[in-house]
């Protein structure tokens, strides 16, 4: 499949803006699939596993299908048959004790991404270096992801709006060469430190009614808050009174590491992170086609 397009946001109707005809049925027919384009491994694991219909979770007996929401494991598939992705940065995910784990993609990203992934129900919330560490989650104070990167380097207080990219190509910024014959170790880590300050990324998991909880506690309060503007859900759970440019969590982790590949590592995006999607699509797609077999759609 072609890469999501870089410039591709969802739209309402979530349809892909390079192939939208002018016919009205296509473009109806567009609208039910809005996650194509994107470069994702084979949904044949998961339709076969769907066939089989669902299965007992070895460890908490609970009737799964494709995996354990209370568990964090796999269920009537192995991890040979998914993908297993590395990011950028480690991700937190602060999970409200009243969110149903049933309905919450938020374990898409610990199953797909281990080892870079951890979830922690509230109360429980690590102690975070302010400097090193990003909330994203939407207010008057938040700044853009271009952004958050020079207001690291900088601290809270600057006011400076030039994107990161812009910052580091002006300043010539490189990171270090593994065989430098000049400078020490430490000097080359402190090197890389100012290019990619950034360590961890906090996202909440729970309704939007439930945030402010969350949000609100003083543990989060000196981390800078990072919103992602111009991104529209597709979630087929949507809270009524609430916009659309409130994401799933899910949909929240995926553009933001997609922002941060193009416009803070300053690299073309070719589909690095699509595979965190790969649950999320194939569910939206049958759901979808459940919904237009009643007559919803």
């Amino acid at each position: 499949m072609s890469r999501l397009d870089q410039d591709q946001r969802l739209h309402p109707g979530c349809r892909n803006k390079t192939t939208v005809s002018s016919d009205s049925s296509d473009a109806r027919e567009l609208a039910k699939q809005p996650l194509q384009g994107l470069k994702l491994a084979s949904h044949a694991v998961l339709e076969e596993a769907q066939h089989r219909g669902r299965l007992k979770c070895s460890k908490c007996g609970g009737s799964r299908m494709f995996f354990c929401y209370t568990c964090c494991t796999l269920v009537g598939v192995s991890p040979q048959e998914i993908p297993s992705l590395k990011l950028p940065v480690k991700i937190d995910i602060i999970k409200h004790p009243n969110e149903t784990d049933g309905k919450s993609t938020a374990i898409h990203a610990k199953i797909l991404a281990p080892g870079d992934v951890t979830i922690y129900t509230y109360p429980c919330i690590p102690e975070y270096e302010k400097d090193k560490v990003v909330l994203v989650f939407p207010g008057p104070g938040a700044v853009s992801v271009q952004h958050m990167m020079q207001r690291l380097r900088d601290g809270s207080n600057d006011s400076s709006d030039e994107p990161c990219v812009k910052r580091r190509k002006s300043e010539e910024v490189q990171g270090p060469a593994k065989n430098s014959e000049s400078g020490s170790p430490d000097e080359a880590k402190s090197s890389e430190s100012r290019v990619h300050p950034l360590q961890k990324v906090v996202f909440i998991d729970s309704t939007w009614n439930q945030t402010n909880k969350i949000s609100t506690d003083e543990r989060l309060q000196d981390l800078l808050q990072v919103e992602l503007k111009m991104r529209k859900t597709c979630f087929w759970r949507r809270q009524k009174g609430k916009p659309d440019t409130y994401l799933a969590t899910i949909e929240a982790i995926y553009y933001f590491l997609k922002d941060f590949h193009e416009s803070c590592l300053a690299q073309e995006y070719s589909g690095e992170y699509d595979n965190l999607l790969f649950f999320y699509s194939y569910l939206h797609s049958v759901i979808n086609k459940a919904k237009t077999s009643a007559g919803k759609c």
